[in-house]
């Protein structure tokens, strides 16, 4: 089954164009429309985003050092792949430092940053009944930033940013698990609930048990899938 063109670039931004193409290709990445394992032509992507050769590789480039591209010798470029192992080391830091975010929220989160998370809520249970995916993720994505916010310890916050391209990447195949979409809503309601009454223990417990359920949804398709991408991508070989 053939993937979707990326859109064409827009040429009616401040930013360079090879800024512009980047992001392009690292969003589809990030979203899954280029999947783990597939081969970047150069040529093909030139010609979906209404470019040259040149920015595309240096796109590649860049996705390399991000750990979003792999290079294989005398093979080309691929979508990285992402093992087992990555899945669970990335889940344990992120268990660990989303229960000490809601924890320090619950004891140090504003009315309106209660009222934020209230209406993410609401969000997240209209974009469910749509079957919004890619809504979904952009509003999990900003539900766990007010977190990060409300703790006040911008330091934590720093270090979860340091996994943000994991934590998307996983956030967007998670979610894309039947189901795990209402479940996380359910999940969120909890953690909202156990920080407004301001009980730091009961939101850090809370929160992890997201975390390692939002993990479980991962490895199930990482289940589902693994075995097909084994036979079809050299980049998955020794993972």
């Amino acid at each position: 089954m053939e993937r979707e063109p990326l859109v064409p670039i827009k040429l009616d931004s401040y930013k360079p164009l090879r800024e512009l193409v980047f992001e392009a290709i690292r969003e589809a990445i990030l979203k899954g429309q280029l999947a783990p394992g597939e081969r970047l032509m150069e040529i093909q992507l030139a010609e979906e985003l209404g470019v040259s050769r040149t920015p595309v590789r240096e796109a590649i480039r860049k996705l390399e050092l991000e750990g979003l591209v792999l290079m294989v010798p005398r093979k080309g470029a691929y979508v990285a792949s992402f093992s087992m192992k990555d899945v669970v080391e990335v889940f344990e830091i992120r268990g660990a430092l989303e229960g000490l975010s809601a924890a320090l929220a619950a004891e140090r989160i504003t009315d309106q940053e209660l009222e934020e998370l209230e209406r993410h809520l609401v969000k997240s249970s209209e974009l469910i009944n749509l079957a919004d995916l890619e809504g979904m993720v952009e509003v999990d994505t900003g539900f766990h930033q007010i977190l990060y916010q409300a703790s006040r310890n911008q330091r934590l916050a720093q270090i979860i940013n340091n996994l943000r391209e994991q934590i998307q990447r996983f956030r967007q195949t998670s979610l894309s698990y039947p189901g795990r979409m209402r479940m996380a809503l359910s999940e969120h309601r909890e953690i909202v609930d156990a920080i407004s009454a301001r009980d730091p223990e009961l939101a850090r417990k809370l929160a992890q048990d997201h975390i390692e359920s939002a993990e479980n949804s991962m490895m199930q398709v990482i289940r589902t899938e693994k075995p097909k991408a084994d036979r079809e991508n050299p980049t998955n070989q020794g993972s």
